[in-house]
């Protein structure tokens, strides 16, 4: 059981706050109730008065005298599940006994298991999975080093690697803290493309360290994914781990970002009749995830792309700039413009935030042309509140899950690291990248597509098996990309 603590000292109603309640701040509260059969009812009553969501009431335990109640509810976050406690603690013969937060439950031991995929229960199995049958294996590998991938679990394994240093809405909270997020993206990968993938966090924020660990460990990886890493220590660490290692390197934060953002944008242009050749485009945040989908945009064919961060518009005559934004500012504004991010928007045609929460009110957005497109994808609030964007935008997308239009990065690194694994490829190109994001847009159809509906769900099951084929195909194609085996390999 764990503890609820408040995030504000005197926190408004949960409605005037703007917030609606969610799973990841699931509460389950035991109670004692006295044997009235309306106290059921009541205590159902007070969750909602407090604005809570009831999701199951269970009895534990009937006696003549009362009952003991399981009240499971979600709450808007952690201040608000004090709210919906003390609601219930208040109800007339009903006393709150304990109180479990339903997520830090889930995470109780972690959230992966290694299992064997070999039966263990005789003599022939030992025999054969491990000594001595086990030596002939090994020692065809090392006559073949070329058939790693295919005879052990290198050739479906892939590790995320963080330093812990720009968890997503969090920054800098150190490797430790930041297991819980590489656990439950390895839990993806198992997911949504049955990859065993692995937790790698280093105490180190070196960058030579994190490259030579890295190598080190990379014979036992089919792939490496990096996350989390912030910039610009990430774009070193990518480029110097991509030229030495003959596996493929990506870094989720930057490409996989880049990937679905360019998905969604194709289908948000269908919607509003216009071209990516054509129209403006402003991007909020020149930091890893920023310069990746700027260079993807490029790479599929905009025009004019202009990037506003704490600087301003990122101009190559600024000589604030650090290299990595000079040469973005280089890529996008040879023009030198210069102003602040109200000032970008005019005559814009699509808004991509990747900056920080509310950096512009909705009402900057009126300067953009008609028929806007608007992804203030921020997390975990946004670069503009979304829900009022739509009073200027024709098509709003976010991160967030409860509006539509979610952009989440699960939609394209599953599918990704599928397609290169299968493809046995040594490394990420920008063609497997542009493949992906055409083959996620198509996911979603003609007579699917809409303002509300430009991007596929995560459960739906056509989107890793699209992904994965385009960038399977895409590797295949690309001369030098895959690696070769043996002439029985397949």
């Amino acid at each position: 059981m764990t503890a609820i603590t408040s995030d504000a000292s005197t926190p408004a109603p949960p409605a005037a706050r703007g917030l609606v309640t969610s799973a990841s701040y699931s509460i389950t509260v035991r109670l004692a109730a006295d044997g009235d059969p309306a106290s059921v009812g009541r205590i159902a009553t007070a969750v909602g008065s407090a604005g809570g969501a009831v999701t199951a009431i269970d009895v534990v335990e009937s006696r003549p005298d009362g009952l003991i109640v399981d009240v499971t509810c979600s709450a808007a976050d952690a201040a608000h599940s004090e709210e919906v406690v003390a609601a219930l603690d208040a109800v007339d013969n009903v006393h709150v006994r304990k109180v479990s937060d339903r997520t830090f439950l889930l995470h109780l031991g972690g959230k992966l298991e290694v299992a064997s995929k070999v039966p263990l229960k005789t003599r022939d199995d030992l025999s054969m999975a491990y000594t001595p049958g086990v030596a002939r294996v090994c020692l065809a590998l090392a006559e073949h080093p070329e058939d790693v991938r295919r005879l052990t679990i290198k050739g479906n394994t892939v590790a995320v690697v963080t330093d812990g240093s720009a968890v997503l809405g969090l920054g800098d909270i150190g490797p430790g803290a930041s297991m819980p997020v590489m656990e439950g993206k390895a839990a993806l990968f198992k997911r949504f493309a049955d990859i065993d993938a692995w937790p790698i966090a280093l105490d180190t924020q070196d960058v030579d360290e994190i490259v030579r660990t890295v190598e080190l460990i990379a014979p036992g990886f089919g792939g490496i994914n990096l996350e989390d890493i912030a910039a610009p220590r990430c774009f070193e660490i990518e480029a110097r781990l991509r030229e030495k290692l003959d596996i493929p390197v990506f870094h989720d934060d930057q490409h996989g970002t880049a990937i679905c953002v360019l998905a969604a944008l194709r289908n948000a242009l269908r919607v509003v009749d216009k071209s990516l050749e054509d129209v403006q485009v402003v991007v909020a945040g020149g930091g890893a995830a920023g310069t990746a989908i700027v260079s993807l945009l490029l790479e599929a064919g905009a025009t004019k792309v202009l990037v506003w961060d704490r600087e301003g518009i990122l101009s190559p005559d600024d000589e604030r700039l650090s290299p990595a934004k000079l040469d973005l500012a280089r890529r996008t504004n040879p023009g030198c413009r210069r102003g602040e991010l109200p000032d970008a928007l005019v005559g814009a045609d699509v808004f991509i935030g990747v900056s920080a929460a509310n950096v512009i009110p909705a009402e900057a957005l009126a300067g953009m042309n008609e028929r806007a497109v608007v992804f203030p994808m921020a997390n975990p609030t946004p670069d503009v509140d979304p829900v009022r964007a739509r009073q200027y935008a024709d098509v709003v997308a976010s991160g967030r899950s409860d509006l539509p239009n979610q952009i989440n990065n699960v939609l394209a690194f599953p599918g990704v690291f599928r397609g290169l694994l299968d493809a046995r490829a040594k490394e990420v190109r920008p063609g497997m990248l542009l493949a992906a994001a055409e083959a996620l847009a198509a996911v979603v159809g003609d007579d699917q597509l809409n303002a509300n509906y430009i991007i596929p769900s995560v459960f739906d099951p056509a989107v890793t098996q699209a992904v994965a084929a385009a960038v399977e195909h895409s590797a295949r194609a690309e001369p030098g990309a895959t690696a070769p085996t043996t002439t029985d390999a397949d």
